[in-house]
C-alpha cells in the first residue's frame, strides 16, 4: 500500500480528526443503543466540548495555518456540534430540520475535495445525518439506529485518518493502472 501521509498531515488536522472521530463515535454509539444504558444524551458533553469547542478552535487554527479545507470543515462542524449539544433535546420536525441542514453541510464537505479519508468521513456522516433527519420527520426509531451505525463508521474512519499520520499507517488507497487488472483466459 502507498503510505501517502502528505494529505492532512499537520498536527491541526490530526487534532481535528481525533476530535471529530471521538464525537462521531459517541454520537453514533448513543443512537445505536448497542451499549446497555448509553443513549444519545450521553454524547452531549462530548459534542459540546470536544466536537464543539475543540473542533471549532482546531478549525480556526487550520484557517490561520492556510488550510482552507480543514479550517472550514472543523470550524463549521464545531459550531454545529456545539449548537446540537446546547439545543436541549429538540425532537420531531425541529430535530429533523436541524439534522437535515447539518447533513447538507456534511454533503458540501464531502464534495469540497480533500483527501479520500476525509471525504469518506464526511460522506458517512452525511448518510448518518440524512437517515436521522428522515427518522425524526417520520418518527422511526429503527432508522435512527441505522443512522447511528453510519456515524460510528464515520467516527472510525476519522479516528483512523488521525492516527495514521503519526503512526505512519497507509492513508492512500492504491489504484490499479488503466488497462491492468483481471483478464479473461480462454
Amino acid at each position: 500500500m502507498d503510505k501517502d501521509v502528505s494529505a492532512g498531515s499537520g498536527i491541526t488536522t490530526v487534532a481535528g480528526r481525533l476530535a471529530l472521530g471521538i464525537t462521531l463515535l459517541a454520537f453514533g454509539l448513543g443512537h445505536t443503543a448497542v451499549i446497555d444504558g448509553v443513549s444519545a444524551a450521553d454524547a452531549v458533553s462530548i459534542a459540546q466540548y470536544v466536537g464543539g469547542v475543540a473542533l471549532f478552535v482546531a478549525g480556526l487554527v487550520a484557517l490561520r495555518e492556510g488550510d482552507p479545507v480543514g479550517g472550514t470543515a472543523f470550524s463549521v462542524l464545531g459550531a454545529l456540534w456545539f449548537t446540537w449539544a446546547v439545543s436541549g433535546g429538540a425532537a420531531g420536525n425541529e430535530a429533523g430540520l436541524f439534522l437535515l441542514l447539518f447533513a447538507l453541510v456534511a454533503l458540501s464537505l464531502t464534495l469540497a475535495g480533500g483527501d479520500r479519508l476525509g471525504q469518506g468521513v464526511y460522506g458517512l456522516f452525511f448518510v448518518a445525518l440524512l437517515l436521522m433527519a428522515i427518522a425524526s420527520f417520520a418518527g422511526n426509531g429503527g432508522l435512527v439506529k441505522v443512522g447511528g451505525w453510519f456515524a460510528v463508521a464515520g467516527g472510525a474512519v476519522a479516528w483512523y485518518a488521525a492516527t495514521a499520520v503519526p503512526a505512519h499507517w497507509p492513508t492512500a488507497i492504491p489504484r490499479r493502472a488503466a488497462g491492468r487488472g483481471v483478464t479473461a483466459t480462454g
